[in-house]
């Protein structure tokens, strides 16, 4: 049986949506995404309306088994956090309508590192440094970067962890 999970990075302009099928041996399989925008001109009201109108039909048309929603974390800019708030509490009441359990995923969990740790041939930007990159400690060791996490097949399982950097396959005798 495989695992349907429709995943959510709110935003009250733009609220990104996907659909993966994810195997027993963890393999995932795009099935859909998109994005639901709103106009800042409009009201909060209407805004939150559409989200919830898209998130619903999305919901009905897919059939999830579980929801996975970036959690909003600390910025700056207060009126952002308030609207990405907003439009993640309106995906997660669709989905405790329905019954479908939620999993709320911080930035590190849900997306992978930067391009620049993906490419390691590529030239660092002139603002990149190790301190603040975070990949070299204050004693000058040089550190391995943490792999990200795909959300967990099952609630409460174990995530999928990518290996770091990949190992090649063993050799058999």
């Amino acid at each position: 049986m495989t695992l349907r999970v429709l995943g959510v990075d709110p935003g009250l302009t733009r609220c990104g949506i996907g659909v993966v099928d994810v195997e027993k041996n963890r393999r995932a399989t795009m099935v859909a995404f998109g994005v639901v925008g709103t106009s800042p001109e409009e009201s909060l009201d209407q805004r939150l309306l559409v989200i919830a109108t898209s998130i619903d039909d999305w919901l009905d048309r897919y059939e999830p088994h579980v929801l996975a929603v970036e959690r909003v974390f600390s910025q700056l800019n207060v009126s952002t956090v308030m609207g990405v708030a907003q439009a993640s509490g309106v995906v997660i009441a669709a989905a405790a309508r329905r019954g479908i359990p939620v999993a709320l995923h911080t930035l590190p969990r849900s997306k992978p590192p930067s391009p620049a740790a993906e490419h390691p041939t590529r030239t660092p930007s002139p603002s990149w440094s190790p301190r603040s990159s975070g990949s070299t400690p204050r004693r000058g060791r040089p550190t391995p970067r943490t792999p990200w996490r795909l959300p967990s097949p099952t609630p409460g399982g174990p995530a999928a962890v990518p290996q770091w950097p990949p190992r090649a396959p063993a050799a058999s005798p």
